[in-house]
């Protein structure tokens, strides 16, 4: 996944009216493409030019709802000077419906359960992540997917490599052999490419675990143990040494060697290349290792912390199961915690070249691999349960304390933690350095934060759409609201957290559900190589996609060489300064990502639970 740090296009200025020919723009209704729970806030949306009324017709076209829009939420662009709000919260039968208004319908959408509506998302978001093995393990699903890049069984270990450039991404100096061979074969690919992270890894794991724990799935158990296979060989117990990354994603030609976002394939191709060392495809097939830190240095603490949660879940998800898994799980995770990095800890570890993931956040990973280390230790009754709960609470109050304002996603992990710390704290922690009323209130700031952002919204949407991670910070504003009234029992939060979940599930200017193959309209060509060349009768289904995007990042996009062309237009619903393609080459908007799904994942496993 190529996520560079670009400038957050600026906002377009709100147009003052529309004109003629605008005015005579056909109306749009967006809807939640996969519904709406019985009892929740049901909000759609209307765009257009003038207020009027709505009604709801049933699967028959019988009218079982009328109403009136309210003002104006906004304008959005040129075409569409209003955006109005079509409550139909009053609407609790189940059934498929339809709302009508303006002269414009909507897709049909459901009202069930919750349970009936969500709990076929969190399988098909598991989908995505069989679509995204690698090594010898694979499932063929929908793509026909093939066993790949076996040559990580013996692969060579390099030293960090020097990045400079106005991207931050451009090599400065031939990669340099430091050791090896390991064997990192298996595990995800990260996004639309082919590269294996272990950060975004041990983040989707932690995410996955924290739902199978509570829900198990078979299915979804037998994804949860192929990551942590692969997390176990990138781990190195015996020389204290964690590998953060399989692949190289940008080339070098004045060093003479291609990267991995340098040529569009299939995975297994890569398996048939024959090539020496100094051949440009060298590094496609023989992937270079890059370790976190030196063996028995101490770690990044982002990847220490993220890495401890994610075998400290799997230790509880087997404590009863397998015990003796449970404790090797327990025993990987309390090494690699005790390595982190605490003091002069500089910049994080996260992919070569930082710029792919700019993470600068620490103290909630810290946290949440204490509490889940905690948590699995009580479990299997082991007496440093109360230390590593007091450790939590420690890099609780850091947290809170270092005015971080971000909320549940990739680079944020503390609402999965707190939620999590808060029951142990119940529970009593001699020692501990705040309470759960600490915890419940920088939940609320966080949710809070997002509740004021959503007002100045003409889609009532939290996540500023002219920046990266719309979709994922989205799915983490709805899965947070979850937690909240989790630790608390408020539910003040819970129709701002379902009003997250229906912007990415079509109730959007676009209309269009950022999950693959969920809801009537949904992205037909992600940036995503196996898929595209999988054909276009092939759905990666259950992938998220990033969603819209500043409209200043889809400049100048090339066209992948050996991609299959694939497009379907949307630019008459970009407005304020955001833009979403459904394009094979608009990565910016339309790449699929682990880290995106495992959030996704999570918001409806919490959603669909009573």
């Amino acid at each position: 996944m190529r996520l560079l740090p670009l400038a957050t296009a600026a906002v377009l200025a709100v147009p003052l009216a529309a004109g003629p020919a605008e005015a005579a723009t056909p109306a749009e209704v967006r809807v939640d493409q996969v519904g709406y729970a019985l009892g929740e806030a049901k909000h759609a949306y209307l765009l257009g030019s003038a207020p009027g009324t709505f009604t709801v017709v049933d699967e028959r076209g019988h009218t079982v709802r009328t109403g009136r829009t309210g003002a104006s939420l906004g304008a959005w662009n040129a075409r569409y000077p209003a955006v109005f709000d079509l409550d139909l919260s009053t609407l609790d039968r189940p059934g498929t419906y339809r709302v009508k208004a303006a002269g414009a319908t909507s897709p049909p959408f459901r009202i069930d359960t919750a349970r009936r509506l969500f709990r076929p998302l969190v399988r098909a978001t598991t989908e995505f992540f069989q679509a995204q093995r690698d090594g010898h393990d694979v499932v063929p699903g929908r793509l026909d997917r093939k066993p790949s890049h076996l040559a990580d069984r013996t692969a060579t270990v390099y030293a960090e490599p020097e990045f400079a450039g106005e991207g931050g991404d451009e090599i400065v100096e031939p990669l340099k052999p430091r050791g090896g061979p390991v064997d990192v074969e298996g595990g995800w690919v990260d996004a639309g490419d082919f590269v294996k992270f272990t950060s975004n890894t041990a983040y989707s794991l932690a995410e996955l675990g924290f739902v199978l724990r509570e829900d198990p799935d078979p299915v979804l158990a037998k994804e949860v143990r192929f990551g942590l296979d692969w997390l176990d060989k990138v781990w190195d117990g015996r020389t204290k040494t964690l590998y953060a990354q399989v692949g190289i994603g940008t080339g070098s030609e004045e060093f003479g060697f291609l990267g991995d976002h340098d040529v569009w394939r299939n995975p297994q191709d890569d398996d048939a290349l024959d090539v020496k060392p100094g051949d440009p495809a060298y590094f496609v097939k023989h992937r270079p290792v890059f370790p976190a830190a030196p063996a028995g240095a101490p770690l990044s603490p982002n990847l220490a912390g993220r890495v401890a949660a994610a075998f400290a879940l799997g230790a509880q998800v087997h404590a009863q199961r397998d015990p003796r898994l449970a404790r090797h799980y327990l025993t990987e995770a309390a090494a690699v915690f005790a390595q982190a990095k605490t003091a002069g800890v500089g910049e994080l570890v996260t992919a070569f070249p930082h710029a792919y993931y700019p993470e600068s956040s620490w103290a909630d990973d810290l946290e949440l691999g204490a509490t889940q280390l905690a948590l699995a230790a009580r479990a299997l009754k082991d007496p440093r349960a109360n230390g590593w709960a007091r450790d939590a609470a420690k890099w609780a109050e850091a947290y809170i304390g270092s005015g971080d304002t971000s909320t549940l996603n990739l680079y944020d992990t503390s609402a999965l933690a707190h939620a999590d710390l808060a029951g142990l704290l119940r529970t009593g922690v001699p020692g501990a350095a705040l309470g759960v009323r600490d915890l419940a209130a920088d939940l609320r700031r966080q949710l809070d934060s997002g509740v004021e952002a959503a007002k100045r919204s003409p889609f009532r949407t939290a996540v500023a759409v002219t920046d990266f991670d719309a979709a994922s910070k989205s799915f983490g504003f709805a899965a947070t609201a979850r937690l909240y009234q989790r630790v608390t029992g408020d539910s003040r939060y819970a129709a701002f957290g379902a009003q997250q979940r229906d912007f990415t599930l079509g109730a959007n200017a676009w209309g269009v559900s950022l999950v693959v193959g969920v809801g009537t309209t949904s992205p037909r060509c992600p940036h995503h190589q196996a898929a595209n060349l999988a054909g276009p009768s092939k759905v990666l289904y259950g992938a998220v996609v990033n969603g819209p995007n500043g409209a200043d990042n889809f400049a100048d996009l090339p066209f992948p060489a050996g991609a299959k062309e694939c497009t379907r237009p949307y630019e008459s619903f970009d407005g304020q300064g955001s833009r979403y393609a459904d394009d094979l080459s608009s990565w910016p908007s339309n790449e699929p990502a682990i880290d995106f799904t495992s959030t996704a994942l999570l918001a409806f496993s919490l959603a669909g639970r009573p």
